[in-house]
């Protein structure tokens, strides 16, 4: 009877052992569930699909943080964003209820497949180190991506420095046909700017304005690839550009007017003209710097130095050519005088030999000559004798500083138009 009796409660014990719970209630317990150990490196580039008729979804988001340069020289800018992308592999799920509610575990994005992601304009960037991704108990995996990147931008810089930018940053996955793969959206585009400027860091010479999606099909090697493009306007803040630029180019331009139109003699007038022509140039080279080498339209600020560039030189060669009509004047009155001046000479000399051989005519060729050329001794001056100032000379500096005002006049008005048309 004893031994009947220990046999049975040894059973007993032995069966409330076997039928005990096993908690299971750790991230590794999930790891070791999935298996991950064991997958090959192959596993981890292999599509996971489970229907070969249906694509894999990969929902694509993207946020904006920074505009960290745009080099108008280079015809590039350089971005600095987050990609947040989310997938579902049927592949790596487990039931929450036999792990202790554990719902979502971080792994590295060597573990499982992830999508490969292509942006169509990149000329060089780089990544975070940060390459995990979260992965959700009903196979959900979660991917986000810190990228700063510099891209290809086809900048119009013809309203110079009030322009407005939109570049195009295209990401597509030329690994997989829309067959297989399929890159989606899954907020609008008023979303994403609103969550981008939340998170814009930059407030300097560019200003984020605009974000929109555009999703098309790309036909390469009769397949059809999904792109995402995603279109960034900006606009730039011309402050920086308008006191070291243009208002210094307009400071000289009124002051070689008021050169001009001084009172100052006309070497003196050259020489002011002159150094200030030397000053615009400087502040062209500065600009020459700044803007791209080859273009097929020239900026409007070009335009601008050049034209004021040009009615520099038109103000130096109007006082040029007053000077130079003042010099001939002074020289055909010089050679008058010197005519002049020799006819008198003759004159008195026949006079003196007609006295000499007819003493009785001198009083005759006085009378001859007019009373006041008598009472003062001296011979009359001949009617062609020229006038001591030109008087065609003000009227001809008043038509060109006008005309020079009114041509200065209509060339701003039309670079003020083109500004801001």
């Amino acid at each position: 009877m004893l031994l009947q009796a220990f046999i049975a409660i040894l059973t007993f014990s032995l069966g409330t052992a076997k039928a005990a719970p096993r908690h299971v209630c750790t991230y590794y317990d999930v790891i070791e569930y999935l298996n991950i150990s064991s997958h090959s490196k192959l596993h981890s580039h292999i599509l996971p699909k489970t229907d070969l008729k249906k694509p894999v979804e990969v929902r694509m988001n993207f946020f904006l943080v920074a505009i960290l340069s745009v080099v108008e020289k280079l015809q590039t800018v350089t971005f600095y964003f987050v990609l947040s992308l989310e997938w579902k592999n049927t592949f790596a799920t487990w039931d929450p209820k036999d792990f202790c509610n554990i719902t979502k575990v971080v792994l590295p994005t060597e573990a499982y497949w992830s999508p490969p992601v292509f942006i169509l304009e990149k000329v060089n960037g780089q990544s975070s180190n940060l390459e995990y991704v979260h992965v959700m108990h009903d196979g959900i995996f979660n991917y986000t991506q810190a990228f700063q990147v510099t891209l290809t931008c086809s900048l119009m810089i013809f309203k110079f420095p009030f322009d407005t930018q939109t570049c195009n940053l295209s990401i597509a996955s030329f690994l997989y046909p829309v067959t297989d793969l399929v890159m989606k959206t899954t907020l609008t585009s008023a979303e994403m700017m609103q969550t981008s400027k939340s998170f814009l860091l930059t407030d300097g010479e560019w200003k984020f304005t605009n974000l929109s999606i555009v999703e098309y099909l790309e036909e390469m090697n009769d397949e059809s690839f999904g792109v995402v493009t995603y279109v960034i306007s900006m606009e730039r803040r011309p402050t920086l550009y308008v006191l070291n630029l243009i208002l210094p180019t307009c400071a000289l331009y009124l002051l070689d007017m008021a050169v001009l139109f001084g009172p100052s003699t006309l070497e003196e007038k050259i020489s002011f003209q002159i150094a200030i022509i030397l000053g615009s140039s400087m502040l062209a080279v500065i600009l020459n710097d700044i803007l791209p080498t080859s273009s097929n339209k020239p900026p409007v600020i070009v335009v601008f130095f050049l034209g004021t560039f040009l009615l520099m030189i038109m103000a130096v060669l109007d006082t040029f050519f007053l000077m130079h009509h003042q010099h001939k004047c002074l020289r055909l009155d010089k050679v008058l005088r010197s005519f002049q001046q020799d006819r008198r000479a003759e004159l008195g000399r026949k006079d003196i030999n007609q006295t000499k051989t007819h003493p009785a005519k001198e009083g005759t060729h006085l009378l001859n000559l007019p009373k006041a050329a008598q009472e003062k001794g001296q011979p009359a001056q001949p009617h062609w004798q020229l006038q001591k100032q030109d008087p065609f000379y003000p009227v001809l500096e008043k038509v060109l500083l006008y005309s020079h005002l009114l041509l200065s006049l209509v060339f701003f008005t039309v670079i003020s138009i083109k500004w801001s048309s």
